[in-house]
């Protein structure tokens, strides 16, 4: 595995759960609910995600929750082997996101049942109702940069 996707993974996951330990525990988001960092467009609202992305699956129980787990862990495993033969540090960096932030959220579901999500970001007086982490972010990244600077794409 090449030392840029190995850093890049290293660095997604010690950033993902450092925020959290902050925001979520010294913080106190955990007690507050919330926290406004700029009143009217971000905040930090504590969500336990049980589930996938927008909540689905949410409250489905340990069978789930392991599922997940098992998944996240599947996902690290399909795309670190995807770039064995990568050259293009851009795509390393885009699949060390997605690993990286696998591994938040499952280290999340071990550690505490659920995904600690704590991003809302709210515009124009229209309120947002989902939360997320550092950890979706490098993820939707990743995903987007693979799909983009990937060589393993089909020519046509």
């Amino acid at each position: 595995m090449s030392k840029i996707l190995l850093w890049t993974t290293s660095l997604t996951l010690a950033l993902d759960q450092i925020t959290k330990i902050i925001v979520v525990f010294w913080m106190g988001l955990i007690s507050k609910g919330q926290i406004d960092i700029w009143p009217g467009f971000i905040h930090f609202h504590m969500a336990w995600n049980t589930g996938i992305n927008f909540g689905l699956f949410a409250d489905q129980g340990e069978l789930v929750r392991w599922l997940l787990i098992a998944i996240g862990l599947v996902v690290c495993g399909f795309v670190g082997y995807w770039m064995r033969r990568e050259q293009k540090p851009i795509a390393l960096i885009a699949a060390g996101l997605v690993i990286g932030g696998a591994l938040g959220n499952s280290l999340d579901r071990i550690l505490y049942g659920s995904v600690a999500d704590f991003l809302n970001v709210t515009c124009c007086e229209i309120r947002n109702p989902y939360a997320f982490n550092v950890a979706d972010i490098a993820i939707f990244t990743g995903l987007v940069g693979l799909v983009i600077f990937s060589t393993d794409q089909q020519k046509t």
